[in-house]
């Protein structure tokens, strides 16, 4: 049996809507050695009934279910545990990849001192570029301020999260922040690649829908004392 290279990890909640055009935009990706596991957190809408269509369609895509809401950092952990191949890369539920995202960076990734690599993105609804200016600086100077980088975009080696004790679950909110910055004291290397290879959707999302309480963790983890 032919050893997967890479898994893709989506975790999803109540996203009906936006499910179908996000799973469609990974199916369509010029690179296709991949497992595509999705993670159903106890959905109340037609999810279910949109991932048990997929999963016909597909053989790639492994669909999971949590019997009770556990959030997105619990899931994402469930999902990297259950996950088959050596690099693992993000998709958000309501996000789209261009259909070159996963070429470009596991050809970067298949380079031994590269440990994680992440993309731009475009705004959904304006089509500008995340981050922007911010993106020229070095992302050890920006993460003493904000979280330099676009969550859904992540690739990394699975090695490598294991090493950093994969997300911390005590982080409800802002654990990409966080884990971030735990490769970063690890001196783990992480490219950015400049090119807009992802659309992120900022209407009602996470960012958005809970912006105090993303601010409140995000706090935390400026707020810890480790030099970077």
């Amino acid at each position: 049996m032919k050893k997967i290279e890479s898994s893709i990890i989506m975790s999803t909640y109540n996203h009906e809507k936006s499910l179908i055009q996000s799973i469609n935009s990974i199916l369509s990706q010029k690179y296709e050695d991949f497992e595509f596991l999705i993670l159903n957190d106890n959905s109340t809408d037609g999810t279910k009934e949109v991932l048990d269509k997929f999963k016909k369609k597909d053989s790639r895509i492994k669909v999971l279910n949590n019997y009770k809401n556990l959030g997105l950092t619990k899931s994402l952990n469930i999902l990297i545990k259950e996950s088959k191949g050596s690099l693992i890369f993000r998709q958000d539920s309501d996000d789209i990849s261009l259909p070159n995202r996963l070429m470009k960076q596991v050809s970067l990734l298949r380079h031994p001192n590269n440990h994680a690599c992440v993309t731009r993105a475009a705004n959904s609804l304006t089509l500008k570029k995340i981050p922007n200016i911010s993106y020229y600086f070095p992302y050890k100077l920006v993460m003493k301020l904000k979280n330099p980088f676009i969550h859904g975009t992540l690739g990394v080696k699975k090695e490598v999260l294991y090493d950093v004790g994969l997300y911390d679950e005590r982080f409800y909110y802002a654990q990409d922040y966080h884990l971030y910055k735990k490769l970063i004291m690890s001196k783990y290397r992480i490219i950015k690649v400049r090119e807009i290879l992802y659309i992120l959707n900022t209407e009602n999302n996470i960012s958005n829908s809970f912006k105090d309480e993303q601010d409140v963790y995000a706090s935390i983890v400026k707020s810890r004392d480790e030099n970077i």
